[in-house]
């Protein structure tokens, strides 16, 4: 397969300067600390129209998260689980995605976001609006995340 490169569109600012102060989603602070979306000016004129939304979809790079690591226990969990069940941030693509509130613009460069959960100076990669048409599945499974579903199939794997 071909490589492929990816530039950056901007930076993400949120009040974590370590992994270990960032929260594990952008839903755990009560309330989510305010913090921004900084585009670069060439990136600007695809600002338009985005007023409007009170969702969007972010997309950025974990520039400091570690090594991949295909199967790992998660903290809360006792079984080994793939990577891929996860969002952790020790992915092959350290891909981050956070759905956030849009409160509005700070200047003509920089959103307001509320719920995100990267490193401040994060890499912005894309902005998505957040459409619940779309992007909202209120039947989905949890799969083993699901409080209810049974641990039998978990250990018939192991």
């Amino acid at each position: 397969m071909a490589e492929f490169s990816i530039r950056p569109i901007g930076t993400l600012h949120t009040p974590w300067h370590s992994i270990a102060a960032c929260p594990r989603n952008g839903r755990q602070p009560d309330p989510p600390p305010p913090c921004t979306a900084r585009l670069f000016p060439e990136f600007l004129e695809g600002l338009q129209s985005l007023d409007g939304f009170s969702h969007l979809i972010l997309l950025y790079w974990l520039a400091q998260a570690t090594g991949p690591k295909l199967t790992f226990t998660p903290p809360f969990d006792p079984l080994p689980r793939g990577v891929f069940s996860t969002r952790a941030p020790f992915r092959p693509n350290p891909i981050g995605l956070s759905v956030v509130a849009f409160d509005g613009f700070a200047d003509p460069s920089t959103l307001k976001v509320r719920c995100l959960d990267c490193l401040d100076g994060t890499p912005l990669l894309d902005i998505k609006p957040y459409l619940p048409t779309t992007d909202s599945e209120p039947s989905a499974s949890m799969g083993w995340l699901d409080p209810h579903a049974t641990r039998k199939r978990d250990t018939k794997a192991n």
